[in-house]
């Protein structure tokens, strides 16, 4: 710790309170959604957000949610996953990108299946199968967005392209979350559980990896 930047250590700090406080959030909702609460925010999101298949919204939403779909996201993790690992000096952005798109999936899968909450409504055609708790499509999508972001805001030099970059694949993940709700294969606390686990998770894996790269880099300079 004594030869780790300033940055690097405030990095490190924010990291860890982000963690616990999404992984609280997620606490709080899954332990609301055992006990079969009725979530007031579940409610008032069906009611408005859910539109009729015949509007442009709802159209629009068929399209983007396929971005956060269990089989693109699959061909895109295989092929950055393969990309990292012949690109980079460093074969631990791929491993940790592995973990981390493998790790959220399974993960996922396995809270599914404990807490068997069932979906509002159950339609194949947007992935809407199986139990609800948490999205998926909100977990995967954090995961791999925000990992692209993390990349982007290393090695894109350019402070405008940096930061459009970064905001256009954040706004991506948020609404190929809310596009579960409007589609209505999802309750609102879905998604929000799901993001807050996946953004959890993400900042877990990033942190392991330059944990990893720090450790390299001070091998290489001793």
């Amino acid at each position: 710790m004594k030869d780790m930047s300033k940055i690097a250590i405030v990095t490190l700090i924010v990291g860890f309170i982000i963690i616990i406080l999404t992984m609280s959030l997620f606490i709080e909702l899954a332990g609301d959604v055992l006990e079969e609460e009725k979530f007031f925010a579940d409610r008032i999101f069906q009611e408005n957000i859910v539109f009729a298949e015949e509007t442009w919204i709802h159209q629009m939403m068929e399209v983007v949610t396929e971005a956060g779909s269990v089989i693109f996201l699959t061909i895109a993790s295989v092929i950055l996953a393969v990309y990292l690992f012949f690109a980079k000096k460093s074969k631990w952005y791929s491993l940790f990108f592995s973990i981390n798109m493998v790790g959220i999936s399974l993960l996922t899968q396995v809270l599914k299946v404990i807490f068997e909450r069932e979906r509002p409504e159950l339609i194949a055609q947007y992935g809407g199968t199986g139990f609800s708790f948490p999205s998926g499509h909100s977990t995967g999508s954090i995961a791999f967005y925000g990992f692209i972001m993390y990349l982007l805001w290393k090695k894109v030099s350019a402070k405008w392209l940096k930061w459009l970059s970064v905001l256009f694949f954040a706004c991506l993940a948020i609404v190929i979350a809310f596009s579960r709700v409007v589609l209505g294969v999802h309750f609102f606390t879905d998604i929000v559980a799901g993001m807050s686990l996946g953004l959890a998770w993400l900042i877990t894996c990033m942190i392991a990896l330059e944990f990893f790269l720090w450790r390299g880099r001070k091998k290489r300079n001793s």
